[in-house]
């Protein structure tokens, strides 16, 4: 009798814990309850990716390049096994400094270095048992693989939530 026990808890445990895996990458992606990263970015036209509305300190490339650095990094953090992540310096390294993107095709490889990073992410998240996704990281001050993918998609709903405005300050969303 408390095997059987032992086992409805254990199995009820490992659903819970794959429900959560699916949640929180399902919260990744966005579009639950917003527009999603690829929305945002979707056919950004080319002369407005540098153009920096009136009253705004940033340009849609600062945004998605910010996106990406602080998206890169969280990953960094939470896979520093071997101890080589370096904190990067707040603010200067998570923007880009110049509005408009270094090269033609940076826009492009920037969207495709989220996916990339998200996706990597996502491995993290499967590759995690249980009880690790609310385990505190050995390097860390009590972070953990939930709370940082949290941070990440709360940190993405917040600057896609701008970079909407930002298109539609300049005249390049739909309606």
């Amino acid at each position: 009798m408390a095997s059987t026990k032992a086992n409805a808890a254990q199995s009820e445990a490992h659903s819970l814990g794959k429900e959560l895996r699916e949640q929180l990458k399902a919260l990744l992606n966005g579009g639950q309850a917003h527009a999603t990263f690829e929305d945002a970015v979707r056919d950004m036209p080319v002369d407005l990716r540098g153009a920096v509305p009136p009253g705004l300190p940033y340009s849609a490339w600062q945004l998605l390049e910010h996106i990406r650095i602080a998206q890169r990094d969280i990953l960094e953090f939470s896979r520093n096994h071997h101890g080589h992540y370096r904190e990067l310096k707040w603010p200067e390294a998570y923007w880009p400094q110049e509005p408009e993107p270094p090269t033609p095709d940076a826009w492009d490889k920037s969207i495709e270095q989220v996916r990339f990073d998200r996706k990597a992410f996502e491995r993290l998240l499967d590759a995690a048992g249980d009880d690790d996704l609310a385990k505190p990281f050995p390097w860390g001050n009590g972070q953990n693989l939930l709370r940082e993918a949290f941070l990440i998609a709360d940190h993405e709903a917040y600057h896609v939530g701008e970079l909407i405005l930002v298109r539609r300050l300049l005249g390049a969303w739909k309606n």
